[in-house]
């Protein structure tokens, strides 16, 4: 697809989010890919009619909580800030209980506890299906149970004469070619919605370089070195690079056989399939 199409199917996306969810929001890292996010939300609407919320774990870099704020002060959000405070409280960081206890504590049940406390019934993510394996079997519109797992659930509807139907989906049901999407469910908590699920990280380059978008520095090269995926500080490590503007992450994409989240602790030993289990994005 080209980034016309990337952008016209994505903002299709959110604008079914804002037509049909009582209360929606952003989650949002403030990466790369969530910046994308903010700005196709702009491109729907012309301003950001969604709060967007950051899941703080509290070990991020200080040029992520740096971007966060500029963002916030670029696009007017309502920016809301959770922590896990509980857990934070005993000390709860990798050192401590280890990097899948922590990623659970302050990422997973920080998310429960959002949710519990702002009833949302949709929330917008920006996972992509190139990311890594375990995102590839996610769907667009994407229903919830009370613990964020996946669970068969009968969407509702109405049938040719006003009659009330069922269907049973394991997750979600997408049309293919059709751009027609179930989003309503019985028993769903809430729905996860990825307007980014058929966009390559390079799609990614090229339309926040087509934006001029304000961007994390980590991801340009320092000392030959830069950061492909974020995280928290403690769980991620740069590569080997010299590309540091916008021109040159792109042509590099082109032909590295570097994994974008090699450097994410979070996605070695399974961490990642494990977690999403939990109910993780």
């Amino acid at each position: 697809m080209s980034i016309k199409d990337n952008i016209e199917k994505s903002v299709y996306i959110l604008r079914e989010v804002k037509a049909r969810y009582k209360n929606p929001a952003i989650l949002s890292s403030f990466g790369k890919d969530s910046t994308a996010i903010l700005n196709l939300v702009q491109d729907a609407f012309g301003n950001q009619p969604f709060p967007v919320v950051h899941l703080d774990t509290s070990y991020k870099f200080p040029e992520m909580y740096e971007t966060r704020d500029k963002l916030q002060k670029e696009f007017k959000f309502k920016l809301i800030i959770h922590r896990n405070e509980e857990a934070l409280k005993n000390g709860c960081s990798k050192d401590s209980c280890g990097g899948f206890e922590c990623c659970n504590q302050l990422k997973t049940l920080n998310l429960k506890k959002l949710l519990a406390k702002y009833n949302f019934d949709a929330l917008i993510v920006g996972i992509r299906r190139d990311e890594c394996g375990v995102r590839n079997e996610e769907n667009y519109f994407s229903p919830r149970d009370n613990e964020c797992n996946f669970k068969q659930l009968e969407i509702t509807g109405k049938g040719r004469d006003n009659e009330d139907i069922g269907i049973i989906s394991l997750t979600d049901t997408e049309f293919s070619g059709w751009d027609i999407y179930a989003t309503e469910y019985k028993e769903s908590n809430h729905t996860r919605i990825h307007p980014l699920l058929h966009w390559s990280e390079k799609d990614i380059w090229e339309y926040l370089k087509q934006k001029k978008a304000t961007i994390c520095p980590l991801y340009f090269s320092k000392n030959n070195k830069r950061f492909r995926s974020l995280g928290c500080l403690p769980c991620t490590e740069p590569i080997e690079s010299s590309a540091a503007n916008y021109e040159e992450i792109i042509k590099e994409l082109e032909t590295t056989k570097i994994k974008e989240r090699s450097g994410r602790d979070l996605d070695k030993e399974n961490r990642m399939e494990s977690l999403r289990a939990l109910g993780y994005m």
